[in-house]
């Protein structure tokens, strides 16, 4: 089973770029805008002209974490050992110490970017820099959702980073990876970018990972990718493994993001998150032909709030955004990070489709709100009403009396779903609620089963689950 570790991403492949050999005299080497040159004395390709920029601008940052109090509950392995070798073995090990790598992003004011899981319940962050000064530093903001934290420091004589520009990396790019790997400072390894838009997202963290093919290892995170004129791309954060080691899958923080909560971070030491008020989801295979739509790109919309941003705009459920605030979205994860990183109180420009012809507006993103949707926990009826047996595998009753439900009792309730099943597969799930079969609103059971029968499938349902609505398509 693949477990994606928290470390760090550096690149082990060597990819030579295509530079003519010329002879010593003739070479002349472009040492700001190539990774690679030739170096005229030694006549070797080198990218040390670069490293010289970039090194100094990655910084070593240990963290200290307080010993646990004398009265610490015992493990059950140290009261195993002190049943065999007698006597009591203390809990107070003394301070824990983490390794990590951090970036310079802002010489004048002392300001580093790292990996929040760098910093996280850390006691004391002292910095390293390339001279081997050693400086305490100050925790600024941190946040958890996007794996970012901003420090400062009081030193002079700082080196930093250029930043590349947002949107301009892409599949293929040569890029170097440079960070303090088991604590060996200013480390280097090459690669290319192998993907870009990765989710690995769990729970409410946002994620648009840059994938490289890097060579991991701990004490990387927080490090820098850069490209090939020695720009910030990146901020090294996890890899994807089965044992713990490299295998080449590397994941960073893109230049984006990093822009984006940093801006916060420095003004307000946290990070406001931004909604328009639509629940989205992809646009599955099954679900575009279903609803007969054209292409697999976008965000679809399932469900539209009152009195929203969203609704305020215009935009209607089965509307799907295409390019949001200029940013081309492939599918809901694009549009949850661009809306979810952008500052409540500004405006945005949305595309979108209805009925396969491209429109526009203008839209002002509001605060998310601080706490999760309400639940509805939907019981089953005990009324002996007839069910319907449909999709192989879920069981179909009319709502039950006892249920309260936002969108009102017009439709019909999933009372069982067999586990494995197409239905299963397709997503339904036992407590969905289901309000439309294709264009068809549906009143009752019966509504239901006309619908079913008038078609061949696949079956794009309108489904309510826990005050939310949802499409899922069924064949």
């Amino acid at each position: 089973m693949n477990r994606i570790l928290v470390l760090s991403a550096a690149v082990s492949a060597l990819i030579i770029s295509p530079i003519a050999f010329q002879s010593n005299a003739d070479a002349q080497v472009n040492t700001r805008s190539q990774a690679m040159t030739v170096d005229p004395e030694r006549g070797v390709l080198t990218m040390a002209p670069l490293l010289e920029r970039v090194t100094p601008a990655v910084v070593s940052i240990q963290t200290v974490q307080g010993s646990k109090p004398s009265n610490a509950e015992r493990s059950p392995e140290q009261e195993m050992f002190e049943r065999f070798f007698g006597g009591r073995i203390p809990n107070n090990r003394g301070p824990r110490e983490g390794l990590g790598s951090g970036v310079i992003f802002d010489a004048g004011e002392g300001l580093i970017i790292t990996n929040e899981h760098v910093i996280k319940d850390a006691d004391e962050i002292i910095v390293t820099f390339e001279d081997r000064r050693e400086v305490e530093a100050e925790l600024i903001g941190s946040d958890p959702q996007t794996d970012l934290a901003l420090l400062k420091v009081d030193a002079s004589d700082l080196t930093e980073i250029r930043l590349a520009k947002s949107g301009e990396a892409r599949v293929g790019d040569y890029v170097i990876a440079v960070g303090n790997p088991f604590g060996l400072s200013s480390t280097v390894t090459s690669g290319i970018i192998s993907a870009l838009g990765r989710d690995q997202r769990s729970g409410n963290n946002y994620s648009n990972y840059i994938q490289t093919d890097a060579s991991i290892n701990p004490g990387n995170s927080g490090g820098a990718l850069v490209n090939s004129k020695g720009e910030l791309i990146g901020i090294n954060t996890a890899i994807l493994t089965r044992s713990g080691g490299n295998n080449g899958i590397g994941f960073a923080v893109p230049i984006v993001t990093v822009k984006s909560v940093m801006s916060q971070l420095r003004e307000t030491g946290k990070v406001s998150r931004g909604r328009i008020g639509v629940v989205i989801q992809s646009v599955t295979p099954d679900l575009r032909e279903a609803l007969g739509l054209k292409s697999l790109d976008g965000a679809f919309i399932a469900d539209v709030g009152e009195d929203t941003p969203a609704e305020k705009a215009g935009l209607q459920v089965e509307d799907i955004i295409v390019e949001f605030n200029g940013e081309k979205i492939l599918d809901n994860n694009d549009l949850r990070n661009l809306v979810g990183l952008m500052q409540p109180g500004k405006r945005a420009s949305v595309t979108y489709l209805r009925d396969g012809k491209r429109r526009t507006t203008r839209i002002t993103v509001e605060a998310a709100p601080e706490v999760d949707t309400e639940v509805i926990n939907a019981t089953s009826s005990n009324d002996k009403e007839a069910m319907l047996e449909v999709f192989d595998g879920a069981e179909i009753s009319n709502i039950p009396d006892e249920l309260e439900l936002r969108g009102g009792d017009k439709g019909v309730y999933v009372v069982a779903v067999e586990r494995g099943s197409r239905a299963f597969r397709s997503g339904l799930r036992r407590g969905d609620v289901i309000r439309r079969v294709g264009k068809s609103d549906i009143d009752d059971l019966s509504d239901f089963e006309d619908a079913i029968n008038s078609g061949k499938g696949p079956y794009a349902l309108r489904v309510e689950r826990q005050g939310q609505n949802l499409y899922l398509a069924v064949k």
